[in-house]
């Protein structure tokens, strides 16, 4: 029996499933700062049900998804660890995009994610969904299913020049973004673009404005549905080092077609956040997740460095998986115009589950350089001054470059009466190249006395 008679049982089990999360609460746990931006670590699914439960439904204005494309491969991140012998760049597992019950295991699992963003959408939203050729045709039939054959608005054509070629096939150099929306009363801003006349000369239509460039004469018309992109350069400044990470010009004119300043965008398969850096350029609300801690850690510095506000929440015990531990701090009590000058240096860094990163040969180097210089493991750390026991709002954050990675921090706080508060707390968060968080509090009592 082909797939396409599985068809309806794929979206009668998904819906299934769908009441059945409907039913359930899920309770996730506020990590990180205090903004209207959320980043997720976790499943998308229990994400968008409390997103649901916490009166979000109905309040998103445009939901961009770059899910797994059905490509039965495993996706590795780049990551950089500085030895003794510098910088050494060493691949670590992303995310695996195989599925043991084939395209049909696939199709549920993202039929069941569309039905819970079709509910958080607004009702002049849109759902822009970014496949390959693996399972775009199966996933068009879904999306007329769940939003309604009269909500199509477009197949849009991302062609660009990177990636490989075959002596079997043409060589395959585009991707397609399937636009749904949630009602005929859709917002969407069509960006124009230059169509050059033939023959490159004036055509002095009545009541048809032309221009002139160093090419030839033109008209401005609404854009066409087929993109030419540059993928992201191996030299480029934008580079994460995140697999299969989009370009922001390809983020940000989809954003600016589907939203104005101040709605909300979200990505429930963000990576390394491209929607999130994107948005928040352009004056966007954002909310992104992932569940692989490697992308949040990557989603956290890129847009932490962009200067964006954000709440980091989790449903997974992420603190778990690694320990930072701050020794010798040295803090000058210095009372200065009713200020203290505050120093945090890190001094050590160790891994909870460092016997499992020597699995293979890149985790055996990112092992040989945490032995030789546990610090090196460290991309970025931040310090909450006085934290209240639930939310970390960091007042500084340092993140390494080619010249290193500041591990000592000057700071300059409020006194209280001239002392340090004895219940004050000093929170340090740190994201490691391996995606791990580690958190350590100071007990400003006992710095102070």
């Amino acid at each position: 029996m082909g797939l396409i008679c599985e068809l309806p049982e794929v979206i009668w089990e998904a819906k299934k499933e769908y009441e059945e999360l409907k039913s359930k609460a899920f309770t996730l746990k506020e990590q990180y700062g205090s903004s209207d931006n959320i980043l997720a670590l976790g499943d998308n699914a229990a994400f968008m049900k409390h997103l649901i439960d916490d009166g979000m439904e109905g309040k998103i204005q445009q939901i961009y998804i770059d899910p797994p494309f059905f490509s039965k491969a495993s996706y590795d991140a780049v990551i950089k660890v500085h030895g003794a012998d510098g910088e050494m760049a060493v691949k670590h597992r992303a995310y695996e995009d195989v599925w043991k019950e084939g395209m049909a295991e696939y199709l549920k699992m993202l039929a069941i994610r569309l039905m819970l963003m079709r509910d958080l959408l607004s009702r002049e939203g849109t759902i822009w969904v970014h496949l390959d050729w693996h399972g775009v045709h199966y996933v068009k039939i879904i999306m007329d299913e769940i939003f309604g054959e009269k909500n199509f608005i477009n197949e849009i054509i991302w062609t660009y020049k990177s990636g490989g070629s075959s002596k079997r096939h043409f060589a395959r150099k585009h991707d397609t973004i399937l636009v749904y929306a949630k009602s005929d009363k859709y917002y969407i801003n069509l960006p124009k673009e230059k169509s050059y006349n033939r023959g490159l000369k004036p055509y002095r239509f009545k009541g048809v404005e032309e221009f002139q460039d160093e090419t030839g004469w033109y008209t401005m018309v609404n854009m066409k549905d087929v993109w030419s992109i540059d993928m992201v350069g191996r030299t480029s400044a934008e580079r994460t080092g995140y697999a299969t990470q989009k370009p922001e010009a390809l983020l940000e004119r989809i954003v600016e077609a589907g939203s104005r300043e101040g709605d909300i965008c979200a990505d429930f398969f963000c990576g390394s956040a491209t929607l999130g850096a994107a948005a928040g350029k352009l004056g966007r609300r954002w909310i992104c997740c992932d569940n692989g801690m490697l992308a949040v850690a990557a989603a956290m510095k890129r847009l932490s460095r962009q200067g964006l506000g954000m709440k980091v929440m989790t449903g997974m015990a992420s603190d778990e998986n690694s320990a930072v531990i701050v020794t010798d701090t040295y803090c000058a009590p210095t009372l200065f115009n009713d200020k203290i000058n505050l120093t945090v240096e890190l001094k050590e860094y160790a891994l909870k589950n460092g016997k499992e990163i020597c699995q293979d040969k890149s985790h055996k180097t990112v092992a040989k350089a945490a032995e030789e210089n546990p610090l090196a493991l460290i991309d970025f750390w931040s310090i909450d001054t006085d934290w209240d026991g639930r939310v970390f709002r960091p007042d500084a954050g340092f993140y390494r470059d080619r010249k290193g990675l500041c591990t000592r921090a000057e700071l300059e706080v409020e006194a209280d009466g001239g002392r340090f508060a004895e219940n004050r707390k000093i929170a340090v968060r740190t994201v490691d190249v391996l995606g791990n968080i580690g958190f350590d509090i100071i007990d400003g009592g006992k710095i102070f006395g």
